[in-house]
């Protein structure tokens, strides 16, 4: 018996020999499509070039391309075309007897080709959002340290991203809240995309999509242009790759998220594809073989793409996105775990869309979906102590989207981006609240609210692209969106502008309003909120950066946004309703709400960004900001998301083709927090804010590291992946919020990740 884990060591080790000595004969191949980024239309004889295999080959009539029969490994892979922007997409994984399918799109130019050749490469913007966008590519995804698969995760590093609590995916962007994050998959709006969401917000625990359904993400930090609304800090456009088209492809694989498989193929003889993913969490499954009960939460998603070339110009695409929470715990294991609350909670959700692109001619293309999305929710959440109901929420909400988004160009130095969306809503609300004292010790009585809600929502946009010289690009926009709910009409302005000052060296700027409205879930409260305007900001953002290398890009950006016509509550006139979420994990019911909270961002921030050019890819990363805000009396305070300083740094080194290291370590200034009124907490055993020292002191600095190692084993006709990543590796104890114990009565704290190992298995045939 004692020799097992002997044993088991020496057969793992062959079979790495093995697998190593296997590697040179082992091959796969790549394929793919180009593009015109303007158009969409397939661009003929672009030379595509593997310089480390000095090998290559050129696009067909039909824009595709194939290199086969390429060794197993990683490389660097050059797209180059007389008039366009030559590109470098690293990371370009082959495997043994599979198909890489890597499609891309060229940019056209209007200067010297010998300029852009420093110039373009591994980096890429688009002239309708030229700043304050960082993309990512499925590598890049894939592999993030400190990630756990999680597509929220993998941006934590950017300076524009507050470090608050890493036990959660809350997106914090610069000064904004969670409520204020859109999301998009291929042209298609997700509401969330976390599993056990906070109603009315974006933020959740761990994250629904799939990471191995994902092309590459695009996330837009703030300026974004007209063509998104109703949201006011950030948006982020996921892009699902569409399956294989040739052969039938499985993936089984097991990590942080629970365990599940990939599966893809081909449909109607190559004119069309699928890629289906299920997952399901399993930490439950083990504790009940051990016949533990501790009302361990479950989580389980599906999701998936259809594609279908109708024709040349015509294409069909379905995704679905579907998940599944549940918990259940008792009074008894709520004590012996020490929580407060304990619940019978399930929920679901699922969005399923359809677009349609239509490729019009060399002048342009558009994109229409439609969607729809439901969300049902069924859950009782009770006091520990004494097994009062604290809420019983029964809610159904559903959605009908429709959006369409047109590009057209006029020429050279004229383009224009326009569409029109609209959102039909229809909400069943059947919740109690009990009689409660809320953060300041004051007593709320009870509320029963059972409504159907419905209104809808809708808007269009244009954005002008001119160009009336080389490297320079100036983008007037316009939107416009009516809210029936409070029969409002809002009028967004938005400007960006983009400047070459040499080959490597750009200057930008924007300014934009944004107005989104009071989620559902509060305004539904009270007739009289239809009175509530929509919340606003003015965000101005100046940019600078500079290729230090070709791989290798510095980017400094400026940014205030000042918000306006926020909705407080005058019973608790110190308090931000819209941080509410953050701080209770619920919005509760209030009675009175008028729109005169207001609240300022500022800060400077600064990456240096390295791809993998050779061996080394990493991210630099700081800022400087303050963020603050009004509430009810017109006092300042600094909003709870307030690190005043963040730091990062993240790399990655490959030594080979069969292992790779990497890191992050992140920095933050201590979040602030009102401290506890401790007499009033005692007696009300219950936390109770001091109201007089709001915000006003500071959680301990924040700082992690997490390390991964990753091991690709390629057998003959399939490829074994294993990585071992561990969280916060020198145990640093974090404190998200210094909480009261309500079981034992006293002061306590809530504490973020401790050191925490996780592993990862994907195994690919």
């Amino acid at each position: 018996m004692k020799q097992r884990p002997l044993l088991l060591l020496i057969l793992l080790f062959s079979i790495s020999i093995t697998a190593f000595a296997q590697e040179s004969n082992l091959t796969g191949s790549i394929k793919g499509k180009v593009l015109d980024s303007e158009t969409k239309q397939p661009l003929i004889g672009v030379n595509v070039y593997l310089p480390d295999l000095k090998t290559g080959c050129t696009t067909d009539l039909e824009g595709e391309y194939s290199l086969p029969k390429i060794k197993v490994g990683s490389y660097n892979l050059v797209f180059s075309y007389v008039g366009y922007e030559k590109i470098t997409i690293p990371d370009v994984i082959v495997r043994s007897a599979r198909i890489t399918y890597l499609n891309t799109e060229l940019k056209p130019t209007d200067i010297n080709l010998d300029a852009v050749e420093v110039k373009a490469g591994y980096f890429s913007r688009t002239e309708s959002q030229s700043i304050s966008a960082t993309s990512f590519s499925f590598e890049e995804i894939r592999r993030a340290p400190g990630a756990g698969g999680d597509v929220s995760r993998i941006i934590f590093g950017l300076p524009s991203l507050a470090k608050v609590n890493d036990t959660k995916n809350s997106l914090i962007v610069r000064g904004g809240s969670p409520v204020e994050n859109g999301f998009y998959i291929d042209n298609i709006e997700i509401p969330n995309i976390n599993h056990f969401p906070v109603q009315g917000s974006s933020e959740g625990p761990i994250g629904i999509i799939n990471v191995d359904l994902i092309e590459n993400v695009n996330f837009l930090s703030g300026g974004f242009n007209s063509s998104y609304g109703d949201r006011l800090s950030s948006i982020m456009e996921l892009k699902y790759r569409e399956g294989n088209r040739t052969t039938t492809d499985v993936q089984l694989d097991m990590s942080f998220q629970g365990f599940g498989g990939v599966i893809e193929g081909p449909l109607g003889g190559g004119k069309g594809s699928y890629v289906l993913s299920a997952r399901r969490s399993y930490l439950d499954l083990i504790l009940d073989l051990m016949n533990e009960k501790v009302g361990m939460p479950t989580y389980a998603d599906v999701q998936g793409k259809l594609v279908y070339d109708i024709s040349d110009k015509h294409k069909l695409s379905i995704i679905d996105v579907f998940s599944h929470d549940n918990q259940l715990m008792n009074q008894a294991d709520a004590k012996e775990n020490k929580n407060y609350v304990y619940t019978d909670y399930l929920y679901y959700t699922n969005t399923v869309g359809l677009n349609w692109q239509y490729l019009w001619n060399a002048s342009g293309y558009s994109n229409t979906s439609l969607s729809h999305t439901f969300r049902k929710t069924d859950g009782r959440f009770y006091q520990t102590s004494d097994a009062k109901l604290l809420v019983n929420n029964k809610t159904l909400e559903q959605e009908i989207n429709l959006r369409n988004i047109n590009h057209w160009i006029a020429g050279k130095a004229l383009k224009l981006e326009f569409g029109t969306e609209a959102k039909f809503i229809t909400n069943n609300y059947n919740q109690y609240y009990n009689e409660y004292k809320d953060l300041l010790g004051q007593n709320t009585p009870a509320i029963t609210m059972n409504k159907t809600f419905n209104t809808y929502r809708a808007g269009g946009f244009a954005n002008l692209i001119l160009k009336p010289f080389a490297g320079f690009t100036f983008t007037p926009g316009l939107r416009a969106d009516y809210y029936e709910f409070n029969k409002t009409t809002n009028v967004s302005p938005r400007v960006s502008l983009s400047l070459d000052m040499d080959d490597v060296t750009t200057f930008t700027g924007s300014f934009g309003v944004y107005y989104q409205a009071v989620p559902l879930v509060i305004a539904a409260q009270n007739e009289a909120f239809k009175n509530l305007k929509n919340p606003k900001s003015y965000q101005y953002v100046i940019g600078f950066s500079r290729l230090l290398e070709e791989s290798t890009k510095l980017t400094i950006e400026f940014y205030n946004k000042s918000y306006h016509d926020f909705p407080v509550d005058p019973n608790q006139p110190n308090l931000f309703l819209f941080d509410q979420a953050a701080m209770e994990n619920l919005f509760l019911p209030h009675y009175s709400l008028v729109s005169t909270g207001t609240a300022n961002s500022k800060g400077v921030e600064l990456t240096i960004q390295k791809k993998l050019a050779k061996d080394f890819y990493g991210l630099v990363s700081g800022s400087y900001s303050k963020a603050t805000y009004k509430g009810y009396e017109a006092k300042t305070y600094d909003r709870i998301y307030d690190n005043r300083f963040n730091f990062a740094i993240e790399g990655g080194y490959k030594p080979n083709e069969s292992w790779e290291f990497s890191l992050r370590w992140l920095y933050a200034g201590g979040a602030p927090y009102t401290p506890f009124n401790e007499s009033a907490s005692y007696s009300a055993a219950k936390g109770v804010l001091d109201a007089s020292k709001t915000n006003s002191k500071r959680l301990p600095d924040f700082h992690s590291l997490n390390i991964r190692a990753d091991k690709r084993f390629h057998f003959q006709s399939s490829t074994l992946i294993v990585y071992l990543s561990v969280w916060n590796a020198y145990a640093r104890e974090n404190i998200a919020a210094y909480t009261w114990n309500e079981i034992d009565n006293k002061p306590d704290k809530e504490k973020m990740w401790g050191l925490l190992p996780i592993f990862g298995i994907e195994f690919e045939f």
